[in-house]
């Protein structure tokens, strides 16, 4: 069954358009409260959040949905989805709230769920709390109205589990490191954990108005990162995206180490130390063939999914992998956390920096990507991907790729896009493949 308001991480959209209003906020809040109160025992959610300028009023009406239904709640306010995630398991909550939209700009936001144990909600829980959203939901007794507190501690507490993750034998002593943390919601924890592990660190991306999450800052825009590594001679720059589940890395020459890389990197070290699961990674069908090329003389497999972090979780549970991700910088590490956490990934990928002795330049370009095209063709309605050119003209650029590329073409989640990528050995013949593609889809859409 279709979802009507849940996409692929959550629910999200620009402010104060549908479906993100206050009202949608207080109705959901009402209805997962209402799906999530099982038992007769005092029920509690964790709500927090990123640094955009509507999470004061999404925050507060959820805040009205959840005590509404007889839920009590925590607000721990600014902090990384992943720290949300780690709080509800360890504070034994029956949900966590995270308001945000991630990488998007400020205009936007979105709602994630996590369940009791700390993972994001299934297909079968959001379904359910969709069909409360459009129905009857049943309000508490005036007696057994929630309550709302919020708790100061969440911080430390999230630092200093992000800090047990980095291996007891090593320290950051005579690091330097740039930080860039999106003016977003690890604006405080990322830099304050790297510091008392002992780095030097140069904080950027660190002061939120509202308005500026994202903006020319953090894991989608790393040019700042990059200049700053360079200008201040630091060995490596790390940057996260708004909600901090995201990573992307810089070197000490200011070049960018995507996610494939990185989940290379931490994958290889984990396998010759005896620690990886499952006898390789999981990633999307966006990860780099090379990569998979890599893996491969490893020894290690790539499993590959969906885009969509969720969908990696999902096969990394299913096959007792604990090493997963996206190109995108979303890694999951399962021997700690439960979804994508930027600084934790970072801890790790420093970890192998440290022991290695070598510069980051050395350590961290695990493969030589072969090269990879993608586009966006924007279409107004339809389904340009089921007209007969565009299926004829994608049955011959596969035919011509085969053993030497792929090509993956799908519609965006969250937009009407069709995303068009392709690679392989040949540079020329993938961006010949790609505008092929995207111009029949054009033609079929207009």
């Amino acid at each position: 069954m279709a979802r009507k308001y849940f996409g692929t991480d959550g629910i999200r959209g620009k402010t104060n358009a549908m479906p993100m209003t206050a009202a949608m906020a207080m109705q959901v809040g009402m209805a997962a409260g209402a799906h999530f109160r099982r038992g007769d025992h005092r029920h509690r959610v964790v709500i927090g959040k990123d640094t955009r300028l509507s999470g004061y009023m999404l925050e507060t009406a959820m805040v009205a949905g959840f005590t509404s239904v007889g839920m009590d709640v925590v607000l721990v306010g600014p902090m990384p989805t992943p720290a949300v995630a780690m709080l509800v398991h360890s504070m034994r909550a029956d949900l966590g709230v995270m308001i945000s939209a991630s990488h998007n700009p400020y205009h936007d936001n979105g709602i994630k769920l996590f369940g009791p144990d700390g993972y994001k909600l299934s297909d079968a829980d959001e379904l359910a709390i969709e069909a409360l959203i459009d129905g009857e939901i049943p309000l508490a007794a005036s007696q057994d109205i929630g309550r709302a507190k919020r708790i100061e501690d969440a911080r430390g507490r999230y630092i200093h589990f992000a800090k047990t993750t980095f291996p007891s034998d090593l320290r950051l002593d005579g690091l330097k490191i740039v930080v860039d943390c999106a003016n977003g919601a690890a604006y405080q924890v990322a830099p304050s954990a790297l510091w008392e592990l002992g780095a030097e660190v140069v904080a950027i991306g660190v002061a939120p108005n509202g308005r500026n999450v994202n903006d020319g800052v953090g894991s989608t825009a790393p040019e700042a990162l990059c200049e700053t590594v360079v200008a201040s001679g630091a060995q490596i720059g790390i940057a996260l995206d708004g909600d901090a589940d995201r990573l992307i890395v810089a070197d000490e020459q200011g070049r960018i180490v995507d996610g494939d890389q990185l989940m290379a990197t931490i994958a290889g070290g984990w396998a010759r130390s005896g620690r990886l699961r499952g006898g390789g990674l999981v990633a999307t069908v966006m990860s780099n063939l090379g990569l998979e090329r890599h893996l491969r003389g490893q020894g290690l497999d790539l499993i590959r999914t969906a885009v969509g972090d969720r969908y990696v979780l999902e096969a990394m549970r299913a096959r007792g992998h604990n090493v997963g991700g996206e190109q995108s910088g979303h890694i999951i590490l399962s021997d700690y956390a439960t979804t994508g956490d930027g600084l934790v990934a970072g801890l790790q990928v420093l970890a192998e920096l440290v022991r290695a002795g070598a510069p980051a330049s050395e350590v961290l370009h695990r493969f030589d990507p072969v090269p990879q095209v993608l586009k966006n063709v924007r279409f107004g309605g339809g389904r340009p991907l089921d007209h007969s050119d565009v299926v004829a003209t994608i049955a011959r650029v596969e035919e011509e790729l085969a053993g030497s590329g792929r090509l993956v073409i799908r519609p965006s989640g969250t937009e009407p896009v069709i995303r068009v990528m392709a690679e392989g050995d040949d540079a020329g013949q993938v961006a010949a493949a790609v505008d092929r593609i995207c111009d029949a889809v054009r033609k079929a859409a207009a």
